[in-house]
């Protein structure tokens, strides 16, 4: 990988990482969700207008297929990712979801595709598969802290769930912006922006179910939407751009070395609990993807 694709993408794993700690933190329900989606869409317009909007007429329909197709399934994401938050606990849903992400790419590209993994594929999987294990069972493992309360176990259980979920999510648009922006020559700040424009209308049918709510969530929240909404684009325009200088299955799994950071920032910041259990699974993850790229 390029150093300059390198350098796109850690600066995008540490940004991912700040956005998720203000959507665990402050984060909320569908109406924070349609927030911050209409936050980008103001936010970031000025940059739309002055950069790309000219490049709108020659999109294809194909184009415009992938932007709907992402849009959604960025929508179920985001969706899946807050409900995860609001489940369990940061530096237990992140890196499940980060690391599951190229564990299920690699998993179908065998079985599907017909691709090898090889000696580094397969110590890969073992590594994000270990890393969740210390990540969700934590001194468990070796016969320790068995008196945790039903709640804590749950509360751990749910976050792998959730996180699964969200890792499958995380594939799917991977490959499709992957798709876009290198096949079908879509720019990638106008990939993410039309991508959250299309989610406020998905949106809208949950949010008008209890319409009263916005305007309270908003004054609660508001402060996550700007992080989400400002650095949450940036961060993901960062990766679209090193995917235009590196191959998609390198850069993919580069960028997990943001569960890193949101392991150390939740334990941190949020005083989340096995701090170093967590952070030691974390870095198993990403070893594992590291190898999945390799």
């Amino acid at each position: 990988m390029p150093a300059s694709a390198l350098a796109l993408v850690l600066a995008a794993a540490l940004l991912h990482a700040v956005w998720n700690l203000a959507a665990k933190k402050w984060g909320g329900g569908p109406h924070f969700v349609l927030a911050c989606s209409a936050g980008v869409t103001v936010l970031w317009l000025p940059a739309v207008l002055w950069v790309g909007f000219a490049e709108l007429p020659y999109w294809t329909a194909t184009a415009w297929a992938c932007v709907g197709a992402s849009a959604l399934v960025h929508l179920l994401y985001f969706n899946c990712l807050l409900a995860g938050y609001r489940a369990s606990d940061l530096t237990v849903v992140h890196p499940v979801a980060r690391g599951s992400g190229p564990l299920l790419s690699a998993v179908a590209a065998v079985l599907l595709l017909g691709e090898t993994l090889g000696a580094a594929g397969l110590l890969g999987l073992a590594g994000v598969v270990g890393g969740i294990l210390l990540i969700t069972m934590g001194p468990r493992l070796i016969g320790r802290g068995v008196a945790h309360d039903a709640a804590t176990a749950r509360r751990r259980r749910h976050g792998l769930y959730w996180g699964a979920a969200t890792g499958t999510l995380i594939a799917g648009y991977t490959v499709l912006d992957g798709y876009a922006v290198k096949m079908l020559a879509v720019s990638p700040l106008m990939m993410d922006y039309f991508g959250n424009v299309l989610r406020v209308p998905l949106q809208l049918p949950v949010v008008l179910r209890d319409p009263a709510g916005f305007m309270p969530e908003l004054r609660r929240s508001w402060r996550a939407v700007l992080a989400v909404a400002g650095l949450g684009p940036l961060a993901y325009i960062l990766v679209l751009l090193a995917v235009r200088e590196a191959p998609l299955s390198r850069v993919a799994p580069a960028r997990e070395v943001s569960m890193l950071f949101a392991a150390l920032l939740g334990g941190q910041l949020l005083g989340e609990g096995e701090r170093g259990w967590r952070l030691a699974g974390a870095a198993l993850i990403g070893a594992g993807v590291i190898a999945l790229a390799a």
